[in-house]
């Protein structure tokens, strides 16, 4: 059999979470569901946390399932369950049934969003053992960027043709292009690596010895309990909830805070999908030469520093710019974790771990929006939210101590082992 074009696969990738990644387009739903069918707003918001809940419980759920019956079948499934979703949202929406689009749109599109999400990804790590980060972020920011294709066209579509009708077009679309993508991943052949590379090594950053092999080589049931997996679980709990929290409220932050006006605030949210998507693919890169445990360290960070200044802005150009870069973060965030993931615990059973680790997702996609709206409730004001999520960030930080700490622990414990098996 013809060896596959890995960069082909990479694109087939890209493809499904293009597809998947309209997800995050889902407020241009908002209005028109509301008006023409008369839900609350909040009613119709409940739909895209629901889906945000399943895509992860989903992702953790079906995780063995893509190890075992491999990306191509997994992805076909995704396709089928995404559409299905996406269709039966045009069906719910013809029979005004709120039940039915909770079930559709929530239910069986996250189940969807989380199955697609994980298929692709193990087996671009395996691909490219020598730019693993570099592979991820180019499929994840296909899942950033979704938004800013179905978007403009979802809106376009819901002028000319209606909004059921737009469900059925987009859902009939999506299949179509995730099945292209599936029909061409397949894993690697076993040992496989790119010429120039010794087999069963990795790149690990440029600090480390090039050529470096994976801390371990463990199942799901083993990573899950390390202490490593819970401290990259909080980890990207922490990352997820800061970026959501403003994703959340940038808009009506923007005019309250720095006094941007309705149509100003709406486009700095269409430039924040730009830097969630760009963020994706140079955080990620960055990683492959800094090193994957460096570069969350380096996120809470810069992080921190932004909602300390944050709650004093008052120009607006420095207030969009520290936005824009916690959106780059967020979005390198999701993109590293894969390859982190195959640093930490090989890529053996790299996509029922990576499922796992999405399950803070879940709690994130709840806690973050939540937490925000609340704490703007009770103080009337912004600028305590960005306190408290200081004080995630901090812990964050610490977090990331504790994983480069533990890193180092079990390389010397290898090392130990290597000297005396000689």
């Amino acid at each position: 059999m013809k060896e596959k074009n890995r960069w082909l696969i990479a694109l087939s990738a890209v493809a499904i979470h293009l597809s998947i990644g309209s997800a995050y387009a889902y407020s241009v739903f908002v209005n028109p569901l509301s008006q023409h069918l008369g839900w609350e707003r909040a009613e119709v918001s409940l739909a895209f946390t629901i889906a945000i809940f399943f895509l992860g419980m989903s992702a953790a759920a079906f995780g063995q399932f893509v190890e075992k019956k491999g990306p191509r079948k997994s992805a076909l499934l995704a396709a089928v369950f995404f559409a299905s979703g996406i269709i039966g949202s045009g069906i719910a929406v013809l029979l005004e049934s709120l039940p039915m689009f909770y079930l559709t749109y929530g239910v069986l599109g996250g189940m969807g969003l989380g199955l697609g999400y994980i298929s692709p990804v193990s087996t671009l790590v395996k691909w490219f053992p020598d730019r693993r980060g570099l592979a991820t972020g180019m499929a994840v920011f296909g899942f950033g960027a979704g938004a800013l294709i179905a978007g403009p066209i979802a809106a376009q579509l819901i002028d000319i043709i209606g909004v059921s009708n737009t469900f059925f077009v987009l859902g009939t679309t999506y299949f179509i292009l995730m099945g292209l993508g599936a029909s061409y991943i397949v894993k690697p052949p076993t040992g496989w690596v790119p010429k120039g590379m010794a087999p069963g090594t990795v790149s690990g950053g440029k600090y480390d010895i090039k050529g470096t092999q994976d801390l371990a080589q463990l199942d799901a049931k083993e990573a899950f309990k390390t202490k490593r997996f819970w401290l990259l679980w909080v980890m990207m709990f922490i990352n997820i909830s800061t970026g959501l929290m403003l994703i959340s409220v940038a808009s009506p932050m923007a005019q309250e805070k720095v006094g941007m006006t309705a149509i100003a605030a709406a486009s700095m949210v269409g430039l924040m999908g730009l830097f969630n998507g760009g963020g994706r693919i140079s955080w990620s890169t960055a990683s492959d030469y800094i090193g994957r445990h460096r570069i969350y360290a380096i996120f809470f960070s810069i992080q921190l520093v932004a909602f300390l200044i944050l709650p004093n802005i008052t120009n607006v150009l420095i207030f969009q710019i520290l936005i824009f870069l916690v959106l780059t973060i967020y979005g390198g965030g999701f993109a590293s974790l894969p390859a982190f993931i195959g640093d930490l615990f090989g890529t053996k059973q790299l996509g029922a771990i990576h499922g796992l680790i999405l399950t803070s997702w879940s709690m994130a996609g709840v806690m973050g929006p939540l937490l925000v709206a609340y704490i703007r409730e009770t103080t009337n004001s912004y600028d305590a939210t960005f306190y408290i999520f200081a004080v995630f960030l901090v812990i964050g930080l610490i977090t990331s101590f504790f994983m480069m700490k533990d890193i180092q622990r079990i390389k010397a414990i290898k090392e130990k082992q290597l000297q005396q098996a000689s």
